[in-house]
């Protein structure tokens, strides 16, 4: 993949038009800002965003439904649980 700093491009910014995929650099600080892609992967891009975004929301969906069973006054209790089932098991 070819890299590129941030500087070069601000110089050169023709150099973008001869490739797909270029990773941005900041070399000043050695980290990758970025990626710039293609306008030919726009479409492909929004598909996976869009798959995210619904799979986030299930998931999310899923918590708030199970959350609303939960008993408060158990709360305090699970989240000892799982501790207390350990010191019980080897002190057998």
């Amino acid at each position: 993949m070819q890299q590129i700093s941030i500087s070069d491009i601000q110089r050169n910014l023709h150099k973008l038009k001869d490739f797909d995929v270029v990773e941005i650099v900041d070399k000043k600080r050695d980290i990758v800002k970025g990626y710039f892609l293609d306008q030919k992967y726009a479409h492909t891009i929004q598909m996976l965003i869009e798959q995210q975004r619904q799979s986030k929301a299930k998931v999310e969906k899923l918590a708030g439904s199970l959350s609303a069973y939960a008993k408060p006054e158990l709360l305090e209790q699970e989240k000892t649980a799982w501790q207390k089932h350990i010191k019980e098991q080897y002190q057998q």
